[in-house]
């Protein structure tokens, strides 16, 4: 896919832009008028983080997809930096709620993984190599895995394995991130310890984020905007600002505003659970 086109940020155009977009898995299931998400119209800016959340099985994941390019929509388009969506965009990275490390290969390693794959790195590998090692290196400082560099997976905690993780999404530099449930298996102090690392970064590099989340608190504490999403078949049925004032530092969380947001969001969640019981019955 070409590199988003500077002339259409300029003008104000979305960065990511749905146009009533539909999603059906097969034919079959298209001619049933069976349909994962549907209808979903949606513009993000350029460098704003938004957070998805809404009931299990809603179609998060489903949106992910669609966004990366690695599924294509029934009806309805996508643009992705002023460009048409075709097939796998190279300009976004991903890291989801397992880490997925090579267990044969180091931090570093790892981390540089997406350079050896992906072009124009790919063909530029081996002549740029001690550049791009010292890249990764920087990176993982960034995130506090200075000193972890030549350490196997095997030898890092949980949380650790995912800071690389990220490192890995970004290490080629990408126009936008997409996370999905990527802190879901961690505690809750080691989550809150990588929502600041994520902040960080975001407000560093100014990259987009998308994040899918079932945890209200991380949307709130690390968005701009959020959006739930209903039950399947998926529509956003609420987008909610964060008009909390960044940067955001965990006090945050603690205090009636950050409060009375996570139970707005909660009640919009809970009453779409009430009512798909009351048409079960």
């Amino acid at each position: 896919m070409p590199s988003p086109d500077p002339a259409a940020s300029a003008a104000g155009a979305p960065f990511v832009d749905f146009q009533n977009v539909w999603l059906a898995y097969n034919d079959e299931l298209l001619a049933a008028n069976n349909f994962a998400v549907e209808d979903i119209t949606l513009k993000v800016q350029e460098g704003e983080f938004i957070a998805i959340v809404g009931p299990s099985g809603c179609g998060k994941s489903t949106f992910m997809k669609l966004t990366t390019g690695l599924k294509m929509p029934s009806r309805g388009s996508i643009r992705i930096g002023g460009e048409p969506v075709t097939g796998p965009l190279k300009i976004s990275g991903m890291a989801f709620q397992a880490p997925s490390l090579l267990p044969w290969r180091t931090t570093v390693d790892n981390v540089l993984l997406p350079l050896e794959i992906v072009e124009p790195h790919r063909s530029q590998f081996k002549k740029r190599r001690d550049e791009y090692r010292e890249r990764a290196c920087r990176l993982l400082r960034t995130v506090g895995l200075g000193g972890y560099e030549d350490k196997f997976p095997w030898q890092l905690s949980g949380g650790m394995q995912q800071r690389a993780s990220i490192c890995r999404a970004l290490i080629h530099e990408p126009k936008m991130l997409l996370l999905d449930e990527p802190f879901g298996a961690l505690d809750a102090f080691t989550r809150e310890e990588l929502w600041c690392t994520l902040r960080d970064l975001w407000q560093e590099q100014r990259f987009n984020v998308i994040l899918v989340t079932h945890d209200l608190r991380e949307s709130v504490f690390l968005a701009d905007t959020v959006y739930v999403m209903s039950k399947s078949p998926g529509r956003m049925v609420v987008k909610r600002h964060i008009d909390l004032p960044r940067p955001r530092d965990l006090e945050v969380t603690y205090t009636p505003e950050f409060t009375d947001i996570v139970h707005e969001l909660r009640g919009h969640i809970g009453a779409m659970r009430k009512k798909n019981v009351e048409v079960a019955q």
